[in-house]
Parts: structure tokens; sequence; C-alpha cells
């Protein structure tokens, strides 16, 4: 028996309940992971409150990334054995083992031999903000030198990953955040330019730094009313990356804006890189070239006992964090 995560309905924060549930050995293509840090994610907290884009199955195991020291070997793996440690790319699946718990089986594929000078905890916030924001900005906006990009929610822990990524292939950072509380946070977390969009004007002030051409890329999770001021801060053929849906607010279609700018706008999921195993190559390379380098490091908010779980989260929903939010065991 080992102790894991599971709700057995939809809820705040108090339907996390910590199980003893048997784990089996793993498949044939999976390794058995001995679980010592978490990395929590807004998709849990939202599939949590039953406003994911996948259904639990109750009692239903959540949980996406973690780190830890590989248990057992599926009999089809190659390149992993007893003793590795490891951490782990999401799945496509929020419910698919669930890293919410001491033991956790996962696709050998999905599994990665990070570097020696990370952390457990370090190592548990890697793969979902870097994946999120390596495929979104290098394997789809084709973001490079020399080139603006809006990064809004930027305290996030994809937000941070975005900061270095696109400092990493040679772009400007333009971080959106409501009030200007976070500003000297965002300043320290590599943005080049932090804009308080309920105390300034996103649209005069993008165009201020940008020399009146406006940033080609926009990386946003929101949606809701700021669509419209993003679209405005763009320049003519640019591509904004939508992620999320954290407003509660009707986004509107800024339909002139885009017939004027010939802009893309796209929806975007990390499961466009973990579904494809060429680009989840790419985005494994990219990711751990820059991490051995230190060019790339995650920032932990704060860390949690696997005990204080409910405070894990709502910690992260209080939106208070500048980074990762990290569960130890």
């Amino acid at each position: 028996m080992t102790r894991v995560v599971r709700i057995h309905e939809y809820g705040d924060a108090r339907v996390l309940r910590i199980d003893d549930v048997d784990v089996p050995a793993p498949a044939a293509n999976e390794v058995q992971i001995k679980v010592k840090a978490i990395g929590i994610n807004r998709a849990e907290v939202m599939f949590r409150n039953h406003a994911y884009l996948q259904e639990a199955h109750f009692p239903s195991r959540l949980g996406y990334e973690a780190s830890g020291v590989i248990e057992l070997v599926g009999a089809a793996v190659e390149g992993f054995a007893i003793g590795d440690v490891v951490s782990v790319i999401p799945s496509q699946d929020i419910t698919n083992g669930g890293t919410y718990g001491e033991l956790v089986n996962v696709q050998s594929r999905l599994v990665v031999k990070h570097p020696a000078t990370l952390s457990f905890e370090e190592a548990a916030a890697v793969w979902m903000p870097y994946v999120t924001a390596w495929g979104a900005l290098v394997e789809q906006a084709k973001l490079s030198q020399g080139e603006a990009v809006i990064i809004s929610a930027a305290s996030s822990s994809v937000g941070i990953a975005a900061f270095q990524i696109a400092k990493l292939v040679g772009a400007t950072v333009i971080a959106t955040t409501r009030t200007g509380a976070k500003r000297q946070a965002l300043f320290n977390a590599g943005a080049d330019y932090v804009v308080a969009t309920d105390e300034e004007d996103l649209v005069a002030r993008v165009l201020e730094i940008t020399d009146g051409i406006g940033a080609r890329v926009v990386f946003d999770p929101v949606g809701g009313p700021s669509f419209e001021p993003l679209t405005a801060s763009m320049a003519r053929g640019g591509i904004l990356l939508e992620y999320g849906v954290l407003s509660a607010d009707p986004t509107p279609f800024p339909l002139l804006t885009v017939l004027s700018k010939s802009l893309t706008l796209k929806g975007y999921l990390y499961t466009e890189v973990v579904s494809d195993d060429a680009i989840l190559e790419r985005a494994k390379t990219f990711i751990t070239d820059g991490l051995v380098s230190g060019a790339l490091k995650p920032l932990i908010a704060r860390t949690f006992a696997f005990a204080d779980i409910q405070n894990a989260h709502r910690f992260l929903e209080s939106n208070e964090q500048i980074g990762k939010v990290v569960v130890t065991l």
C-alpha cells in the first residue's frame, strides 16, 4: 500500500484526500518511480474544480509532474535502470498514473534523467512549464533574436520559463502583470520590461518599447478583455498563442485588428509537443541543454510537505507566487 492524493468529488482544496492504495507493477513500457517531489500546476486546480478539459472518474488520482528514483523497470523499457534519478514530463492525461503520490508508474518516453545539478524540487518544476513555453515560442512561433514577445500572467511558472527560453534565443521579453506589486520580482526573474496593465496603457507602452513596430509574438493564458489590447500591441504578421482560460469574462474577437495586421491567433496546448515523438525529442534536447548550461533554471516559489497538499493548492490559487509551487515527500 502506498499513499496517494485522490479526489472523490469536485470542489475546493478540501476535496484533496490522501488515501492508501495498491500501486500495480509497471507495464512493459513504464517505469515505477519513488517520488521525491511533485510540481503543482494550475491545470490540476482547474481539474479539481471541474473546469478542465478532462473529466474525473471518481475516485480520481491527479498530477502531471514529479521527480524521484526508479524503483522498477518494465520489461520493454530500454535506457533506464533501478536507482536512476529522473523527472517526469506531463502526459496527455492528468489522471494517467497521477503524480500526486509516493509511487507512480510512467511511460518511459515521458521520463528524463535530468542534470545532476538540479535538486529534486527543481527537477519536479521543469517539464510542464518549459515544454509548454518551448513548444509555443520556439517550435511554433519560431521566436528569434531581436524580436519582442509579450508574456502575460508572467509570474506563473510557465511565464518564468518563457522568459528564460525567450532570452536564450535572443528575444526581448515584455512581461505583463495587473499591478506593479510584482514588478521588481519579474525584473529579477529576467523580464526586460514589465507593464502593469491596470496602471499603464499596454498598447502605448509596447509600441514605445518596440519603436512603433509591436511585438511579433504574444504568449497568453488569460483571454477575456485583455485580448483586444494584446492584439493591438502586435506587429504586422504576428502570432498570438492562447494556452489558457484564466479569465472568466468573454473573450472578444478583434476582427478589424486581425485583418488589418494579418495576425495569426492560435489555440495551443503542451500536448501538441507530448503527442509527437520527434517534437518531444527536440524539446528534451533544448531544455536539457539549457538546464546543463544554466540558461534555464526553475524558480521555486514555495515548497509544502505532502501532508499539506491542500494548502499547496490554496497557495497556488492565491496568485501570490512567483514561479513554481512544489510538494516534497
